[in-house]
């Protein structure tokens, strides 16, 4: 597998100085790979994932994607990087109230042809299982529902990586289950995926490694030979065959 995102000396602090995210982190995260990031609230997790993601930009040190030095990046260049390059799934859904699941899907695909666009975005919520709701509007869906939406829309212009910030916080075990078995699936096509999370229950059951972050500082990077991420009850997102 080759090299998709590599973090050098990365420090972030914020307030002036005064209070820091992150000391010196130096990471490596190869292409096909399904990292979890751990650690309890406070601990820099999501400050790390911001900086990949571009959302953010460190105090010193460098952060590069896919060969490209976020750092050398302007506005313009950050934008169309979280565009074309990235996929991101929250805690919370951040559907928009007023449009369909459908239209949700189809925002990051804006400057594609309307027609190729829907047609992908019809194919993914099939996908996922959810085909039967792209007309809804989010009110009418449940929250498992609303982040299956929210993971086609992070796959609309088929990102080279998708970073889920604590994707399950805001749903019941069993829509969790759910959520965590769709990227397991995603991850099993080839999606690299870097998940956010301070459960070690969960980390260590998807995940094929697990960082695990405190005060700033990565503490522990373990790759796991035998983490249960492979259930037979799964989606085959991006296949041809669904098994249930």
């Amino acid at each position: 597998m080759s090299e998709l995102v590599r973090l050098t000396d990365v420090t972030k602090v914020y307030q002036g100085g005064v209070t820091g995210a992150l000391s010196r982190v130096s990471l490596a995260i190869e292409q096909g790979e399904f990292t979890a990031i751990m650690g309890p609230s406070g601990s820099g997790k999501s400050t790390l994932l911001n900086l990949i993601a571009g959302l953010d930009r460190p105090s010193s040190g460098s952060v590069v994607v896919g060969g490209t030095d976020l750092g050398r990046l302007g506005e313009t260049g950050l934008a169309r990087f979280r565009r074309d390059r990235v996929g991101f799934v929250f805690q919370f859904f951040h559907l928009l109230p007023n449009l369909t699941a459908l239209e949700n899907v189809l925002i990051p695909a804006q400057l594609k042809s309307r027609t190729s666009a829907e047609a992908v975005g019809r194919r993914l919520l099939s996908q996922l299982g959810i085909d039967d709701v792209a007309d809804r509007y989010p009110a009418k869906l449940s929250g498992g529902q609303q982040q299956r939406v929210a993971i086609a829309r992070a796959l609309i212009n088929q990102p080279a990586l998708l970073l889920a910030d604590e994707p399950t916080g805001a749903l019941d075990t069993k829509s969790g289950d759910q959520v965590m078995t769709l990227l397991a699936q995603l991850h099993e096509q080839g999606q690299t995926i870097v998940l956010v999370t301070h459960d070690a229950k969960l980390a260590t059951r998807y995940a094929a490694r697990v960082v695990s972050i405190m005060d700033g500082s990565v503490v522990d990077d373990a790759r796991l030979e035998t983490a249960e991420r492979k259930p037979a009850d799964v989606i085959r997102v991006r296949g041809e065959e669904t098994a249930r």
